[in-house]
């Protein structure tokens, strides 16, 4: 297994080596987004990578949307995208050591990015960084995908035993994914129990 560092993921983004990355928000992302109606959630994307997901919010009106990335090359490039976009909202850190409580997790490539032996402390994490009964929504690869390197598939199945304890919801097969994902995402919509 290779080491998933900050220089391994700065390395990748500066040499353009992101074939995950849409170059937008991915569909099922801004649909949901669509739908929400309080400006005020807190909402938090862990590895947020580029982060078209707080672009889009920020410029549909939500003023309260973080970026943790342990990468600082991606955080600099939606601070040049954005100039606008509070650059203490853009925490260069790592996720499983970021504290603060949220009423949103989005979730795009992280979880399928990270170290599959650390999937269980991402359930335990997401669930520590969110107040009662707040919500993880986002998108899980439902696939057979790397063994060696991000991204790292898996399935429904695995996917239940980690979240199963700390939230209550639904993971159903995305009906509505981005070209070249379809038939292999999963659409989660998880509350904190």
């Amino acid at each position: 297994m290779i080491e998933l560092s900050e220089e391994f993921w700065n390395n990748k983004y500066l040499t353009n080596k992101t074939g995950w990355d849409l170059g937008a928000i991915s569909n099922p992302l801004k649909e949901y987004s669509n739908q929400l109606a309080d400006k005020n959630l807190k909402i938090l994307i862990p590895g947020g990578g580029n982060s078209y997901e707080a672009e889009y919010l920020w410029n549909k009106g939500f003023k309260d949307v973080f970026v943790v990335d342990i990468a600082s090359a991606p955080l600099q490039r939606i601070q040049n995208r954005v100039p606008n976009f509070p650059k203490e909202n853009l925490i260069h850190a790592n996720f499983f050591e970021l504290q603060g409580t949220f009423d949103l997790i989005i979730e795009q490539t992280f979880f399928c990015a990270i170290d599959p032996k650390l999937r269980q402390t991402y359930a335990q994490k997401a669930h520590q960084l969110l107040r009662d009964k707040g919500k993880l929504v986002g998108l899980l690869f439902d696939a057979v995908l790397n063994k060696d390197h991000p991204p790292f598939g898996g399935s429904k199945e695995e996917y239940e035993k980690y979240f199963t304890p700390y939230f209550t919801g639904s993971m159903q097969p995305c009906y509505n994914s981005s070209e070249g994902r379809k038939g292999m995402e999963l659409f989660v919509n998880m509350i904190k129990k």
